[in-house]
């Protein structure tokens, strides 16, 4: 028997939305109702598609082979219909990645519907099209998750208050029920998925330990939030085991890690994580402002931060976190290349712009981390100053220490290429991101090699941008040096010419210039499109600021504000007029 809300569903889905009433109910009447559960095939690549299916509750993966995940499909949508259009055979694989109630219209059904309405099932075929044009050329953003488990490692942990609180933060993007032990045990599917239907976000709250209660949390949620007091020893959860149905792979994993005295427990992350395998996020809960954050980025409205590299010219990126913090901008999560990480790394840690000035300053100003000139047989200088530079500046935490998510991206010269790094040691990743070849030694670690991550990719929003965060906002400093040569030569002439005609300003280009403008030239390939993907750009002008060149700092730090305020007005003055027009409608 169908549910009631079938012609309801089918309405809301952009598919069928030129479809009239009539004809809605029509297809109603046609469809089957199908339970498929967690982890479960709906049906897989090369086979022929012989249905459309209506998602009516849950979520379901679409896979490029067994674990590429393409995209997430939520309720009120559909998937199938492309491959029932085209005849052709499936292209990719779709899983249930948590229980799923569908609607299924057979072929035979839906050409019939077509020999019937041939105008409206017209309007569907070119949704259908529509949607596979959106696909092929990446602009179809994945779903956002609607329905969460809040699974405590044990009943110490308050998770009362916290999913009250998380409740409320979900409000501002939609409304938001919690549903416990004592309302959900012993309902069957069809009370979750009204429920699921008439909010936007449902919360499961296990409070009380009752495992089949728990199980039932497992099975209706996106996203697994698992909160722990971090003082504690750490231990597994109940769903790691083995064929635990918590182990269907692509659910987001969140780790919450709830600290005692308002301050993040060094070490406490990785302690915690080292029970778990696979993709887990964690954050650190020391405050009531930690919830709405981990509310946005767990609901896909987060904001993030990335910085690029480019030598003393990074400084900049001081200036424009000023404009940006006077004007009322905070992220949630951090990452950044060379000095833009080293620069990020300080946001991520929620130090202030004053401190960060004192510390940059007497890092890279007074303390010179390019100054132990050796003999160049690896790198023109030890790379020593820059690895103490980095260790009294953030001491000897982790990367999982910092208040904020956080990465950097190194290039690793042992095959793998580009590396983001998100666990272990903070400075031994910034030195590794900042080691610009020739000029400091790569970082040698479990046996590869790592240099600057400016090589391959010096504004990584990409990689914000697959980590779901909804609004980037980017720092780029342009590598726009243009070595220029004034004689045609090949060959360097002997020492004493060479001096002479560098004296002059004729000679050749220095070696650290060339070195450094060396490093940046891969990844401007991939800058545009990186900037491309920010929602916020701020680009200053420091043609005036050599790249190795700190005693420039401070002209530096005031293009990167001037330029942030800049582009904080021109963004402010482009949205003006729609909101007069809106005055004028609400007068």
């Amino acid at each position: 028997m169908l549910p009631d809300d079938t012609a309801a569903l089918i309405g809301r889905i952009p598919l069928f939305a030129l479809l009239d009433d009539a004809q809605r109910a029509t297809l109603a009447a046609h469809l089957r109702w199908i339970c498929l559960p967690g982890g479960q095939y709906l049906f897989k690549a090369g086979e022929v598609a012989e249905a459309l299916y209506l998602l009516r509750s849950g979520s379901l993966g679409v896979f490029d082979g067994p674990a590429d995940l393409v995209r997430q499909v939520s309720a009120d949508d559909c998937v199938g219909e492309i491959g029932l259009l085209s005849g052709e055979a499936l292209r990719y694989s779709v899983r249930a990645l948590r229980d799923c109630e569908l609607l299924r219209l057979d072929r035979e059904v839906f050409e019939h519907l077509v020999e019937r309405h041939p105008r409206a099932m017209l309007g569907v075929a070119r949704q259908a099209m529509d949607r596979l044009i959106r696909r092929e050329r990446h602009v179809e953003l994945p779903d956002k998750p609607r329905t969460f488990a809040i699974l405590p490692v044990d009943r110490d942990v308050p998770v009362r208050g916290l999913a009250i609180q998380l409740a409320q933060a979900l409000e501002a993007y939609g409304s938001c029920m919690v549903v416990d032990a004592e309302h959900g045990a012993s309902r069957g599917s069809d009370w979750f998925a009204e429920r699921e239907a008439h909010v936007r976000f449902v919360i499961y709250l296990d409070d009380n330990g009752d495992a089949s209660w728990r199980l039932r949390c497992l099975r209706q949620a996106d996203v697994l939030l698992l909160p722990a007091l971090a003082a504690q020893p750490a231990r597994p959860w109940p769903e790691a085991a083995p064929g635990h149905p918590a182990r269907v792979r692509h659910r987001p994993r969140h780790l919450l890690l709830i600290h005692p005295a308002h301050r993040v427990l060094h070490g406490a992350a990785r302690r915690w994580r080292a029970p778990f395998s696979g993709e887990l996020q964690h954050h650190h809960i020391c405050g009531e402002g930690d919830i709405p954050r981990i509310a946005r980025l767990i609901s896909g409205h987060a904001r993030g931060l990335v910085l690029a590299g480019g030598g003393a010219r990074g400084l900049a990126h001081l200036g424009a976190l000023r404009a940006l913090r006077e004007a009322g901008h905070d992220f949630d999560a951090i990452g950044g290349t060379s000095i833009g990480a080293i620069i990020g790394a300080g946001v991520a840690n929620l130090w202030s712009i004053e401190q960060m000035m004192r510390v940059y300053y007497e890092a890279f100003v007074r303390g010179k981390p390019l100054s132990d000139w050796t003999l160049p047989m690896v790198a023109l200088t030890r790379g020593r100053r820059a690895a103490i530079m980095l260790r009294q500046a953030f001491g000897a935490i982790d990367i999982e220490d910092l208040e904020r998510p956080f990465f950097c991206v190194s290039t690793n010269l042992s095959g793998e290429g580009r590396v983001v790094h998100r666990h272990g040691p903070l400075w031994l990743w910034l030195r590794a991101t900042s080691s610009i070849p020739g000029i400091l030694p790569p970082v040698l670690h479990h046996g590869h090699v790592y240099v600057d991550g400016a090589l391959v990719d010096n504004l990584p929003t990409d990689v914000m941008a697959q980590d779901g965060v909804a609004h980037i906002t980017a720092v780029s400093i342009r590598a726009d040096i243009a070595l220029r040569a004034q004689a045609e030569e090949f060959a360097t002439p002997p020492w004493w010419r060479l001096w002479w005609r560098q004296r002059r300003g004729t000679g050749w280009p220095g070696l650290v210039s060339t070195l450094t403008r060396a490093a940046m030239v891969n990844s401007e390939a991939t800058g545009e499109h990186c900037r491309e993907r920010a929602d916020l750009l701020i680009t200053p002008p420091l043609e005036h600021v050599g790249m190795l060149d700190w005693r420039d700092w401070q002209l530096a730090v005031d293009s990167g504000y001037r330029e942030t305020l800049r582009v904080l007005e021109a963004r402010e003055q482009s949205t003006l007029p729609c909101k007069d027009a809106d005055a004028a409608v609400e007068g």
